[in-house]
Order: structure tokens, then sequence, then C-alpha cells
């Protein structure tokens, strides 16, 4: 195996960060298996999507993307055991394809999910994301304006099952489907 420096292959360097904040390597390992230039390409496409890019000190911070994502999304409809969301598609949350992201995605699915099992669940229990399930069917463009709407499958004592479906709210078109399952913890009585 082949080390080349972070800075010889083309990516941002990284010396500036603490080691307490950053896990990343300055040298990558390239195995002996590869064909001749293969490296140099891998190495150039995260360099022209941005993956390898410094990113500024105000983004390592607690809750940045909470912060980023919160104001997107509006709730449109609260009942027991469901609950509708519009968010539009910003720049912001766009990958480089400008499509949604899918972290934002799962992130909007993510916050869905907990208003909707909070519609059936006590206040007095706190609630544990077991398992997210997403499945990428379409994209939703930049500027488009997405519903979400999660439903409870099936709410128990010690578990809730939420479905959630996105759709583009002009053409109703369905782009993403998403399933969190939330384990109930009693809150501890000190």
């Amino acid at each position: 195996m082949a080390k080349i420096p972070s800075s010889a292959a083309g990516a941002a360097t990284v010396s500036s960060l603490s080691e307490e904040t950053s896990s990343v390597s300055t040298e990558t390992i390239i195995s002996n298996d590869l064909p001749p230039g293969s490296a140099e390409e891998i190495m150039e496409l995260f360099d022209h999507s941005g993956v390898s890019s410094f990113l500024p000190e105000n983004y390592n911070c607690k809750n940045f993307f909470s912060d980023l994502i919160r104001p997107l999304l509006k709730a449109d409809l609260v009942q027991r055991g469901r609950v509708t969301c519009i968010f539009s598609v910003l720049p912001a949350v766009t990958n480089y394809f400008k499509g949604l992201h899918g972290g934002a995605v799962a992130s909007i699915a993510e916050r869905v999910a907990i208003a909707c099992a909070r519609t059936v669940v006590a206040e007095d229990k706190h609630l544990f994301l077991g398992e997210l399930s997403i499945s990428y069917l379409s994209a939703a463009l930049q500027n488009e304006v997405v519903l979400v709407d999660g439903s409870i499958v099936r709410s128990g004592r010690n578990l809730s099952v939420v479905a959630m479906e996105f759709k583009i709210k002009k053409t109703r078109k369905l782009v993403y489907t998403a399933r969190a399952t939330f384990y109930h913890m009693p809150v501890a009585k000190l």
C-alpha cells in the first residue's frame, strides 16, 4: 500500500484542526491493487464534490444541523397519531445535484417522527430512536415544496413505530418514504 499526503492528492490541509475535533488523517492510503490513475480520479471526485473542503469553525458547533433544518420545517396538521409538515428545499440543504441531501431527509424524517410519536406518548417518557429506515425513490429538487405526512403505525407501552411519506406538494409525487422505531424509556426519578 502506498501512502500519499492529502495535500499531494488535492485534498484540503487539515493541520489547523486540533486533534480533539478531528480524526481526519493527513495521509491517504492507496491499495497497490488499483489500476494506475484510479486513486487520483477518486480524490478529484471528492475535491470536485466538496467532500474534502475545510469547514468553517462556525459550522463545527453543537446543534448546527438542527439549527439549519428547524426553520425549513413548518407544521401543517397535528392530530393524535398524525403530523403533516411542509418544507422548502433551499440551497443550504441540497447536494451536488441540486436535490435534497440525504442527511437532510433523515433529519426531517426524525423530527417529524418524534413530533408524531409525541401525539400519543406521554411527556414523562423519553423517546430513544432505535431504527430509522429511508427509501430514496426520487429527488426533491431545489426550490420544490415538499409535504411530509407522518402517522403512527403502532404504539404500545414500550415502543412506537411511525411511517412517513415525502411528496412534492405541486404534483403529489412520492419522493421518499421513511419508518422510525422509538423505544420508550421512563424518566429516572432521583
